[in-house]
């Protein structure tokens, strides 16, 4: 969503998502769907992906079969919200240092007044969460 759109008073939707070597493309973007759809939302603006998934060819596809750009979200941006994290997984926590990959990722890319639109949501191999931001961030 561009600024200006921002500044009119829209909100801006940003999905967080995290996935593991196993997912497919097709599964984040049903994934994603379903999210959408279970929360009453046409679309997101923005997906954020962790950085350190930054070199997995997933990544690459994203863009072009969301239509969305695709933000790395840092370990320490995804760190500093973990405490407004709906939800905690010991085996995310144990894989990747992060109790809940998807909603950090969403809460950290939509800016610090964002708040999260439910828990994340999960698919054989992916999770995805909603945040909502009504002010620039």
């Amino acid at each position: 969503m561009s600024g200006a759109a921002t500044a009119t008073g829209a909100a801006r939707i940003v999905a967080g998502i995290g996935f593991s070597s196993e997912a497919t493309a097709e599964e984040i973007a049903d994934l994603l769907q379903g999210c959408l759809h279970d929360a009453g939302i046409g679309a997101a603006d923005v997906v954020a992906v962790p950085a350190f998934k930054s070199g997995a060819p997933i990544v690459g596809i994203l863009p072009g079969l969301l239509g969305l750009d695709v933000d790395l979200i840092e370990d320490a941006d995804m760190a500093a919200v973990a405490d407004r994290c709906l939800s905690h997984s010991t085996a995310a926590k144990a894989a990747t240092g992060h109790g809940s990959v998807a909603e950090a990722c969403a809460l950290a890319a939509a800016g610090p007044t964002a708040q999260l639109i439910g828990p994340r949501i999960a698919s054989a191999h992916a999770t995805c969460a909603l945040a909502i931001c009504r002010e620039i961030p």
